[in-house]
């Protein structure tokens, strides 16, 4: 009878197979949970210091995306509006509500309110808000159904495969300019045809160089 009982080194084999196979799973567990709704924080509502109810602004009242968020239209950033956008209404609606009362004390105070950030990108990639509005990509594409959030959320995953699959093949994010901010647009017939009208009227040529977004 030997040292080891039968089937040891069968054992020793599973062992050690499981041991060389481990960094491989590892790897493919952790591209896989960096790119789940877990690891880019997609669909969790945001916290913000004030209520500010999406749904109630964009859906019940009609103010545009572009009313609060015009950076979006000028440059690399959507940005936030002042306060005293928000106390241009709420000077006279609310004007008394508790709820409001840190948009009057940044207003009285003439200090921002600290919102939290919903869509945060590494410090190392280049996202111009300005080229892709221009270029017929509308709000929903990446932000969602705004005016159906009762607190802001990423909807979108935002990583280095989702841009450049949008960048391989815009065409059916693409829509008439006029119709970039609006939430219930939807092509007329063919979603493809009118995307490749868009594209050829506005030159929509995106790059997937890696210096387009890593600079």
């Amino acid at each position: 009878m030997g040292l080891f009982p039968p089937g040891t080194d069968h054992l020793l084999r599973g062992v050690l197979g499981l041991m060389a196979a481990l960094p491989v799973l590892g790897t493919a567990v952790l591209m896989l949970l960096a790119r789940s709704p877990l690891g880019t924080a997609a669909f969790e509502p945001v916290q913000q210091p004030v209520q500010f109810d999406h749904r109630h602004h964009v859906g019940d009242e009609g103010i545009g995306c572009r009313y609060c968020h015009e950076g979006a239209w000028e440059g690399p950033y959507a940005g936030v509006p002042p306060t005293s956008r928000c106390m241009g209404c709420h000077g006279q609606i609310w004007n008394e509500s508790p709820q409001l009362a840190p948009v009057r004390q940044s207003y009285f105070e003439d200090r921002p309110i600290p919102w939290n950030r919903v869509h945060r990108l590494p410090h190392f990639v280049f996202f111009n808000h300005a080229i892709h509005v221009h270029k017929g990509v509308g709000c929903v594409s990446c932000h969602g159904r705004v005016d159906q959030m009762p607190l802001m959320e990423q909807v979108a995953p935002l990583t280095m495969g989702w841009c450049l699959e949008c960048h391989r093949d815009p065409v059916p994010h693409l829509r008439p300019i006029e119709h970039v901010a609006d939430m219930t647009w939807s092509p007329p017939g063919d979603a493809r045809e009118t995307g490749r009208q868009v594209q050829a009227a506005l030159h929509v040529s995106p790059r997937i160089e890696c210096n387009t977004c890593h600079r």
